[in-house]
């Protein structure tokens, strides 16, 4: 592996028929190029390519597609066998999280290990390969030349244009939401519910729906009859996903799309926050919805609101409590930063989140997500 110190763009080299082979790497998720890389066909075994993916050699798919997607299901079966020895039960909620981290980082780095070529128009060179350059053009833009990427990357990219086509349901829009590729999905329907039950502000004409990402609270607050909705974000993708559908949902002439990092110019008689609700790194584009180092975002939306509210004015901060229970963050931290910020608690809704995971006994963190509640924080300056 090689990488130009003129340039930023990583790029992976292999020996394949006696000669030496270079081409472009790319990952969305950041991850480093592998150091190093060695062709491999249909004649492999899952337990020879498993064994040279943990040993940190990744392999550059030469034969049949459908046959790849079956080895990286039989080396990801590798991967989930139990240890012969059980590690010893963690002491801490925050140490179960944290060796979940560690082992879900773990696992991605090894499936990552198996590699597919592109030609330059997103064209994949392989017998039996679907065409995927509609799902790749909607999520990396125009093609910019041959490159390597994993089939891990591949497969959840097309799952994800699967998604903008069909779009997701949500019943208290009445209506669907196509997520992009890396935007978040509103999936879990339990914090657009609480959005959608919150009694509005009195004279609510101007609302701000900070970190919209698909759009679907702006969309809700307009839908609700709030005249006219700023909704921001920093990712390109996002407002990208944003605004189409409002414009599809025909809502795009109340609502106004900008870049910015948390906050519009000016005041708001609503001011709406579904912030990523557990301080850790993400490790990819669509984690950011999920992950934030030290809670940047939940910091700053709290510490500005005061100052971008009208009188009479609330903020809604819709935020999961998952945190609480892994020892994450404390409810006295929260509460403090609140009450430095100038801010009193008004009210709050509280849901209990449906989603298979919250039952499911098997998951490391259950008994965190068993107990975690979702909740809308109606916040107000004193």
């Amino acid at each position: 592996m090689t990488v130009s110190a003129a340039s930023p763009v990583a790029v992976i080299s292999w020996t394949e028929h006696g000669a030496v082979h270079c081409a472009r790497w790319h990952s969305e998720g950041g991850a480093a190029p592998p150091g190093k890389v060695v062709p491999a066909d249909d004649r492999i075994t899952a337990d020879a390519a498993y064994r040279l993916a943990c040993e940190g050699t990744a392999l550059l798919w030469r034969g049949d597609f459908q046959n790849a997607r079956q080895l990286l299901q039989a080396m990801a079966r590798r991967i989930e066998r139990k240890p012969r020895r059980a590690p010893a039960a963690p002491a801490t909620a925050a140490e179960a999280f944290h060796r979940y981290r560690l082992a879900q980082s773990q696992r991605a780095r090894t499936l990552g290990m198996l590699l597919l070529p592109f030609d330059d128009d997103y064209h994949l060179p392989l017998r039996r390969a679907p065409d995927v350059r509609e799902a790749c053009a909607a999520a990396y833009g125009p093609a910019s030349g041959p490159f390597v990427a994993s089939l891990r990357e591949l497969l959840g990219l097309i799952g994800a244009h699967e998604w903008r086509k069909k779009g997701v349901a949500v019943p208290a829009l009445g209506a669907r939401i196509h997520p992009h590729y890396g935007v978040f999905a509103p999936v879990r329907g339990e914090y657009v519910d609480l959005v959608a039950a919150a009694p509005l502000p009195a004279g609510c004409d101007l609302a701000f729906d900070i970190g919209t990402g698909t759009g679907v609270l702006a969309a809700l607050l307009a839908q609700r009859g709030v005249a006219r909705v700023v909704a921001t974000d920093q990712d390109p993708r996002a407002l990208a996903c944003a605004a189409e559908n409002l414009e599809r949902l025909g809502l795009a002439a109340r609502v106004e799309v900008m870049a910015a990092d948390l906050f519009p110019p000016g005041r708001a008689s609503l001011i709406v926050c579904n912030p990523p609700w557990l301080p850790a790194r993400a490790a990819s584009p669509l984690e950011r919805a999920v992950y934030d180092p030290d809670s940047r975002m939940l910091m700053g939306w709290i510490g500005g609101l005061a100052a971008h509210l009208e009188p009479g004015g609330e903020g809604w901060l819709v935020l999961s409590d998952l945190a609480e229970h892994l020892g994450l963050r404390s409810r006295e931290e929260l509460l403090a930063t609140i009450a430095a910020a100038g801010l009193e608690l008004v009210g709050r809704l509280d849901a209990k989140p449906s989603h298979p995971r919250s039952a499911d006994r098997s998951d490391p963190l259950h008994a965190a997500r068993a107990a975690e509640l979702t909740s809308l924080w109606r916040l107000a300056r004193r």
